[in-house]
């Protein structure tokens, strides 16, 4: 991901000093992203209830605020090109209710006052939530997907109450229902990509109702 921007706007500024402090890999996500994805459930069911039928078979409910589009509906037919993209505002509610499941109380994501403070000047998603809308766009594959491992890379911030986008594109099938995926979080609101990153998955056949 090129920074060679950075220096043109504050963004860029604000997201080259993001990316130096906190550039991390993360290894076997899968727990964490299960929580972000946990999280904007819980908050959904408070705050609204305003939920559709899912037209997938491995999701329960959708909420109608939600948006997702994929490029193929056969798990037979899952193959390098096919990409799912997934989107949705990350609220204040999806961020304290995350911040409840997880346990990650850091004030930067909870405090106002001390949030303008910090380099950022405001409050800022958690990276952990931002990342699980990966997971909310595998879960859109075609078939029952399956989590075997994740890295990720962060390379800016997200505000609360931006509209983040998740596409998950497969780079390489290995065999044995498994798949090597590109994963890319952008924050649509600011038009930049904040996380890059790989997956791999496993993808079964959904069990019979």
């Amino acid at each position: 991901m090129s920074h060679q921007n950075a220096g043109e706007n504050g963004f860029g500024a604000l997201a080259n000093a993001w990316s130096t402090a906190t550039r991390s890999v993360l290894r076997s996500a899968t727990a964490a992203n299960r929580a972000a994805v946990a999280a904007m459930d819980s908050t959904q069911t408070e705050s609204n209830g305003n939920y559709t039928d899912a037209s997938i078979p491995s999701l329960e409910y959708a909420d109608a605020d939600w948006s997702f589009e994929r490029t193929v509906e056969d798990p037979a037919a899952l193959g390098p090109g096919d990409q799912v993209t997934f989107e949705k505002e990350l609220s204040d509610d999806d961020v304290r209710a995350f911040a409840e499941i997880s346990g990650d109380t850091n004030r930067l994501h909870l405090d106002d006052e001390f949030a303008a403070d910090t380099r950022f000047g405001e409050r800022i998603v958690h990276g952990t939530l931002v990342s699980g809308l990966i997971s909310a766009a595998l879960a859109r594959l075609p078939g029952l997907t399956i989590y075997l491992s994740q890295d990720l890379e962060f390379a800016g911030p997200v505000g609360i109450g931006d509209r983040v986008s998740a596409r998950v594109e497969i780079v390489e099938d290995l065999g044995n229902n498994q798949y090597r995926l590109e994963t890319v979080v952008r924050d649509e609101d600011d038009d930049a990509a904040v996380v890059d990153g790989e997956a791999v998955v496993l993808i079964d056949e959904m069990p019979d109702a």
